[in-house]
């Protein structure tokens, strides 16, 4: 795993997986204050990023941590520390994973403001026009199918390596022009304790509710059941 520097810059606290310097954390500071666009997923989700180009780097994508469901209107970004934050804790699971031979978006850095309560950041490389398996499905159920196949081997490595993605489906899949495909979104992930058969059905369980819910193809069941 790639060991993470750390620096406190401007009341910021940073850990960093690559090498940065002043101008990078002065203008990820000011990306930080900055409206993040709200994507709305085809499943619901909803994801707050920012794209940015960083000098000697490259296109970034700056994941916001947002609070969701009802609390959201009264709590939109601050958490309660205790330990590590959100971002250092997805930041880490994305090195581990990808070390597993996931595919996942690169992390460059994560970062957070605040001590006993928190915002927090997360900094990825930017995986550029992409759309997600979800989307795909509606449109070219063959590519949807092969893809499948990819998606159950990686699965498989999670389930093998006793990884939990805990909201893992077809609108957290991202596939770019080349159709490569990448996980995302392993906030709230973690180590799993339980059988890995256990941890085999709530993966099954999660996709499958998903697919039914928002009414994708039944292709992305039929072969998650048959391969994994």
């Amino acid at each position: 795993m790639t060991i993470t520097q750390r620096k406190i810059y401007d009341s910021y606290h940073f850990g960093f997986s690559f090498e940065l310097n002043d101008q990078h954390f002065r203008h990820l500071i000011k990306l930080f204050n900055k409206p993040a666009k709200i994507s709305n997923s085809i499943l619901g989700g909803r994801r707050s990023v920012l794209i940015d180009e960083m000098n000697a780097i490259g296109s970034v994508a700056i994941k916001f941590y947002h609070r969701g469901g009802i609390v959201r209107h009264f709590i939109k970004n601050s958490y309660l520390k205790c330990g590590k934050t959100r971002g250092e804790r997805e930041h880490e699971l994305l090195q581990k994973v990808r070390n597993f031979g996931i595919s996942a978006p690169e992390p460059i850095a994560f970062a957070y403001r605040g001590s006993f309560f928190y915002q927090a950041w997360l900094v990825t490389r930017e995986i550029k026009q992409h759309l997600t398996l979800a989307q795909i499905s509606l449109s070219d159920q063959n590519l949807a199918g092969i893809l499948m196949q990819e998606v159950v081997k990686q699965i498989s490595i999670l389930i093998n390596k006793n990884i939990l993605h805990v909201d893992l489906h077809p609108g957290n899949i991202i596939v770019n022009q080349q159709n490569q495909i990448y996980f995302i979104d392993f906030d709230k992930g973690s180590i799993y304790s339980g059988s890995k058969n256990k941890l085999k059905s709530r993966y099954v369980s999660r996709w499958n509710r998903s697919v039914l819910k928002h009414k994708l193809p039944k292709i992305l069941t039929e072969l998650m059941q048959i391969n994994l």
